[in-house]
């Protein structure tokens, strides 16, 4: 036995997001360990073969099986799926309560098994159940990490690239907030490149603001229209997931717009929402402060205080 350190990712809940998470991993040769853990043992076990299975074609080798908390304790990180889907017509917020007791029951198992590394989040309402595992697991704000609006941004910049006919990794704009209905653009640090987009709003009279405004409603509205075609989405989140893992895996001190705990900042504390953070090997290193305009604030403050509703009334019982 090598008592060489290798990266291990337990995977808890191997439905679609799970599962395109573990596939997007494993495509990226991101983690030499991956351990598969649901409550449906054979549907993680057949997971676990059939992505064995493409190892041949993997740019590096990583050993996936089927496991048990017991592989939580050494792992560096447990990353959380599970829980019930949103239901096309339901929102994010209304699953607070059937998934805050599934998330309590999952939490305790991994931390009984001594595990000591960073949670990532990414069951919805995943700013609520990232504050339940913050609370029910015990460990440091920092080492609790939910998917926030990763995702959110990146539809963002994927339509904005459209927009402009602009690379979308050359856009660089971030919605923030709470996973949800009540998240919001910063317009106000929006970049094509290295023009702020407000540069370019008024040297081109071609586009209006209501065009923009329009894009922003269907990325907030993303997951309604794709839950409504095909029943869940999984590709984007899942692969978000995965740049979230390498951020933290490869000491990266990237920013990402994960759900965070303020404790102060943006004038909040004892809530966890989508925010600028900066992302490293001991995960959350730094909080960014982006100085928002008027509206901004409001709709910020706004987005937190129904968080803090709904989590006051889901997450009690």
């Amino acid at each position: 036995m090598s008592n060489e350190k290798v990266n291990r990712v337990v995977l808890i809940g191997t439905g679609a997001v799970g599962c395109s998470y573990a596939y997007s991993l494993i495509n990226q040769g991101v983690v030499e360990e991956l351990v598969l853990i649901d409550v449906n043992e054979a549907k993680s076990e057949g997971e676990a073969m059939d992505l064995n299975h493409g190892m041949p074609f993997a740019p590096s080798p990583t050993k996936v099986w089927n496991g048990s908390y017991k592989d939580c304790e050494g792992a560096d990180l447990v990353v959380i799926t599970a829980g019930l889907a949103q239901k096309p017509g339901e929102t994010r917020l209304q699953l607070v309560e059937k998934n805050t007791k599934i998330f309590k029951q999952i939490v305790a198992q991994i931390m009984e098994n001594n595990f000591n590394g960073i949670f990532l989040v990414a069951t919805n309402p995943v700013d609520i159940l990232t504050y339940v595992t913050y609370k029910e697991s015990g460990l440091p704000k920092e080492r609790v990490i939910g998917s926030g609006t990763v995702l959110d941004s990146a539809r963002l910049r994927f339509a904005l690239g459209q927009y402009f006919n602009i690379d979308t990794r050359n856009v660089h704009a971030a919605i923030i907030g709470e996973h949800g209905d009540t998240e919001l653009p910063v317009w106000s640090h929006a970049f094509i490149g290295v023009r702020p987009l407000e540069t370019i709003l008024a040297a081109k009279k071609d586009v209006k603001k209501e065009c923009l405004e329009d894009i922003f409603v269907n990325v907030r509205d993303a997951a309604y229209q794709i839950i409504e075609r095909k029943g869940a989405t999984f590709y984007g989140i899942g692969m978000s997931l995965v740049r979230i893992t390498k951020a933290i895996l490869n000491n990266e001190n990237s920013i990402l717009t994960v759900s965070s705990y303020l404790d102060g900042e943006y004038g909040h504390k004892d809530v966890y929402v989508g925010v600028p953070s900066i992302i490293n090997r001991s995960g959350i290193r730094e909080i960014i402060k982006i100085d928002l305009n008027e509206k901004e604030t409001e709709q910020f403050n706004h987005s937190v205080s129904v968080l803090k509703e709904t989590m006051n009334s889901g997450i009690s019982s």
